[in-house]
């Protein structure tokens, strides 16, 4: 059994077992970014540094500088002054020193002084020095740097200072370590496969989307392709919705503020929702984070009966979140977002059978997504924690004991989580892998027993006296803006032929002679609602066809005298290097079979 020294924020050292111990890891990798923050003060003199952290996959060094800012063609330099630093023999030792010498020691690095200020206690900041350099003592650390044999400095990005717009932007300095090379090996082709199938990577290649933090941060422009799958995917659940009996409506992105003190989001989600606007004459409007409230307003327009129940409302709602500008990526962390939000209004003896309706259009989407990876939690308030949640435990015991029950009916297996419930009710979190393998809440269904109360929902009743109804509310797929980001890393970009935004391409071999034929084809397709372009550009068929594949377009035809005559089309599939002659009937009939299955194989 292999041990390494670990030293605890206080200064003690003790030996803990190396291999497959997360807490091993994580002191290596701490010691990893006190090693760069060394050689960062080692190669450049007069740089400012902010925070050496250990990630749960990483670890990584903020710094700035007078002049230009480090650079990846910089990065090996660093890994050899980092090799250095641990052939020297060099060992972490603990220091408790007075903040005034420790200030006087980081001179006029601002972002030190800032570190050394808000960790200091009684006058006094801990440290770990590692030769000249040191770090704030917070997360155990390795002692001796001659541990540190297997890393990888990885990428420099920029990186606001404590994540916020207003700071200055530093230069952020990426690097992974393992205690193994075969571990390393594995991490960066895991790493070199997630950038393949980075959502932001792709996206600027196919031109689906962008974001421009100079227009706004969070706040994504969706390109005409990009706007084509979401258009596709939006047309679809309407349908499937509507199909299902649910009335869909269109509701304000702008609220009066009293309606969210009265939902309670904001006692409960404040600090997520932008400040409220002040409309001069008293009425204070909030840019709604949750569609719930709107939906209420919608039942209560009218007077309700125990006939109009369930009443099934949805909305493409979009939702506004006040998001550091940090926690910002792509389309996964937004600040704008369209939810495909649904609200159902139920007597108490119609949840279960309701719950199982909902489930089923979930997993029948899930079907036509391919999506087969997923799994059921059960998401109930903390016991031991309650003060977060709406205060009525026979309230909570009866919601969750329904939807336990409505889970074991339909038979489905499923684990159980406390503390993951929303404040207003539990739910049923549907678990999904990405295309890493890492877990995230696609689809979600809540019982609610508190909004109704709180904002006085009522239906007359078959006895002819006012009952309370409870409000399901349900999520399908999730925003619009986090299930495309999921969908691009999980088909890689190559969407299938059903959700591609150009479906077809025609190259006509000389646009001369062929290009009329290449024409009166796409017109026969786009008639049948296929989204074609003919390449009419003067470039050689091999570079068009190679940038069809590129940009993954499902179908290639190449048309040249043969196909003319025979009135016949040369089909190529993506991904695919054969090429097959079929009539211009046959591969209509092929395409319009592949988009009605949703691009299932048979």
């Amino acid at each position: 059994m292999v041990q390494v020294a670990v030293m605890a924020p206080d200064g003690q050292v003790e030996k803990i077992e190396r291999d497959g111990n997360p807490a091993a890891l994580a002191a290596l990798r701490q010691m990893a970014a006190l090693m760069l923050k060394a050689a960062l003060q080692h190669e450049f003199d007069g740089i400012r540094l902010g925070a050496a952290v250990a990630e749960d996959d990483q670890f990584y060094v903020d710094s700035d500088k007078d002049d230009q800012q480090v650079s990846a063609d910089q990065l090996d330099d660093l890994a050899a002054a980092m090799k250095q630093i641990a052939k020297d023999g060099l060992k972490v030792e603990f220091a408790e020193v007075d903040l005034d010498a420790a200030l006087a020691e980081a001179r006029d690095d601002q972002f030190t002084n800032e570190l050394l200020k808000e960790h200091a206690h009684d006058g006094k900041v801990a440290l770990y020095r590692l030769g000249d350099a040191a770090i704030v003592a917070e997360a155990p650390i390795l002692v001796y740097a001659n541990v540190v044999k297997h890393y990888q400095l990885l990428s420099v990005a920029g990186a606001y200072w404590k994540g916020m717009s207003s700071n200055p932007m530093l230069q952020r300095i990426y690097g992974t370590v393992f205690f193994n090379g075969d571990d390393l090996a594995a991490d960066l082709k895991a790493r070199q496969e997630a950038k393949e199938r980075d959502h932001r990577v792709i996206g600027n290649q196919l031109d689906l989307f962008f974001v421009d933090p100079k227009v706004g941060a969070g706040l994504p422009y969706w390109m005409p392709k990009g706007s084509t799958i979401r258009r596709t995917i939006e047309r679809y659940i309407i349908d499937r919705e509507v199909s299902d009996d649910y009335e869909h409506v269109y509701t304000p992105v702008l609220m009066n503020l009293d309606a969210y003190k009265t939902s309670g989001h904001w006692q409960h989600y404040r600090d997520d929702m932008f400040p409220p606007m002040d409309m001069g004459d008293g009425e204070m409007l909030e840019l709604r984070p949750m569609n719930c409230p709107s939906h209420i307003q919608v039942y209560k327009h009218h007077i309700r009966s125990y006939r109009d129940l369930p009443l099934r409302i949805a909305e493409l709602g979009m939702m506004h979140r006040y998001e550091k500008s940090g926690a910002l990526s792509g389309l996964q962390r937004v600040r704008e977002m369209t939810l495909n939000d649904g609200h159902t209004f139920v007597a108490l003896n119609q949840i279960q059978k309701e719950f199982a309706k909902i489930l089923k259009l979930i997993m029948s989407v899930y079907e036509d997504f391919d999506i087969t990876d997923y799994t059921f939690r059960l998401s109930y308030r903390d016991p031991k924690n309650t003060d977060k949640y709406y205060a009525n435990d026979e309230m909570w015991e009866q919601a969750q004991s329904m939807l336990k029950g409505a889970m074991d009916d339909l038979g489905l297996d499923y684990y159980e989580a406390e503390g993951e419930a929303a404040f207003y009710g539990p739910k049923l979190d549907i678990q999904t892998k990405t295309a890493l393998g890492n877990e995230e809440t696609m689809s979600t269904i809540q019982l609610d027993f508190m909004l109704p109360e709180r904002f006085d929902l009522h239906y007359v009743g078959e006895d002819g006296k006012q009952h309370r109804p409870v409000m399901i509310h349900r999520g399908v797929v999730g925003t619009m803006e986090r299930f495309i980001a999921y969908l691009t890393e999980i088909y890689k970009g190559a969407f299938p032929t059903w959700l591609a935004p150009q479906q077809v391409t025609i190259i006509p071999v000389s646009d001369d002679k062929h290009g009329a034929y290449a024409d009166q084809l796409a017109a026969q397709l786009k008639a049948a609602n296929v989204r074609v372009k003919v390449d009419h550009r003067n470039e050689k068929m091999g570079y068009k066809i190679r940038e069809a594949q590129t940009q993954k377009v499902p179908y290639t035809l190449v048309v040249g005298e043969d196909e003319q005559a025979n009135g016949s089309v040369s089909v190529r599939k993506y991904g695919e290097k054969d090429q097959t002659s079929l009539s211009k009937q046959e591969f209509l009939n092929e395409i319009l079979a592949d988009i009605a299955s949703y691009s299932r194989k048979n």
